[in-house]
C-alpha cells in the first residue's frame, strides 16, 4: 500500500495521519488540508442515499438558524436584484428559500443529484452559496476553479463548513464522521485557494467563508 497521496487541492505530496475505522485520512504537507483516501469515497448511489437522510425540511427553525449567518451575510452586501447560484444546493436548498422570502428572485440551483441541470453553469453572477458543500468535494481544485469562472467582477463565494487546524482531535471530531465529508479545509488550505484562484480577500467567522473577488474598476 502506497501511504502517500497528492492532495486533491493543491497537488502536493501528503501525509498519513490516522487510520479509523478502516479508513485512512492524510494532511497535506503544503496547505495543511486533510483528505480521505479516495479510495473509501462512497459510490453516487451511496452518497445521495446518505444525503436523504438528512434534515431537508427547508422551514425547519433549526435548519435555518443554522444557514442564518451566510443569509445575513448575502443580505448585507447584494440588493434583492443581484444573481446567486446556489452550488451543491441539495434536496432542501433553505439558503435559497431564505433568501426569495427577502426578495432576491434571480437565483438557480445546482446540485449533481437533486438540480443536475447544467446550463446555470454557464452563467455569471453576483453570489454563490456553498452550504456545507465545500467539504463533499472529491475534486476540490476543479470545483473551485468552476466556481471562481461562475462570478461577475466584484462577485462573492460565501461557504459554510467546519475548518480544520492543528490543535483538533482529528480522530475525535465529529465532523469527519459524515461519510460525505471527505475533504477538510485549513486557513492555508483557504489562503492557497485565494491565490490560485484569483480571489481579492477572504473572511472567516466561525464557519462562514467569505471569498471575495476585485471590485470592476
Amino acid at each position: 500500500m502506497d501511504s502517500r497521496l497528492n492532495c486533491l487541492l493543491c497537488g502536493s505530496s501528503t501525509d498519513l495521519i490516522l487510520n479509523f475505522r478502516d479508513k485512512r485520512y492524510y494532511r497535506c504537507t503544503n496547505c495543511l488540508s486533510v483528505m480521505l483516501d479516495p479510495a473509501f469515497f462512497l459510490s453516487p448511489r451511496e452518497e445521495k442515499q446518505r444525503y436523504e437522510e438528512h434534515n431537508n425540511d427547508v422551514y425547519d427553525q433549526g435548519y435555518r438558524k443554522f444557514v442564518m449567518p451566510l443569509v445575513e451575510k448575502i443580505l448585507l452586501h447584494y440588493s434583492p436584484e443581484a444573481s446567486g447560484l446556489d452550488y451543491g444546493a441539495g434536496p432542501g436548498p433553505v439558503a435559497t428559500v431564505m433568501l426569495k422570502e427577502k426578495g432576491y428572485r434571480s437565483i438557480n440551483l445546482y446540485d449533481p443529484f437533486y438540480h443536475p441541470d447544467r446550463s446555470v453553469l454557464k452563467k455569471k453572477y453576483h453570489f454563490i452559496v456553498c452550504s456545507e458543500v465545500m467539504e463533499h468535494f472529491h475534486c476540490p481544485s476543479e470545483d473551485f476553479k468552476l466556481l471562481r469562472s461562475l462570478l461577475m467582477p466584484g462577485g462573492s463565494l460565501f461557504c459554510l463548513t467546519n475548518l480544520y487546524h492543528e490543535h483538533l482531535n482529528f480522530e475525535q471530531w465529529y465532523y469527519k464522521n459524515d461519510p460525505t465529508h471527505v475533504f477538510f479545509y485549513h486557513n492555508l488550505s483557504l489562503e492557497w485557494i485565494k491565490k490560485q484562484y484569483s480571489f481579492n480577500d477572504f473572511q472567516v467567522e466561525n464557519r462562514l467563508i467569505h471569498f471575495k473577488t476585485d471590485n470592476p474598476s
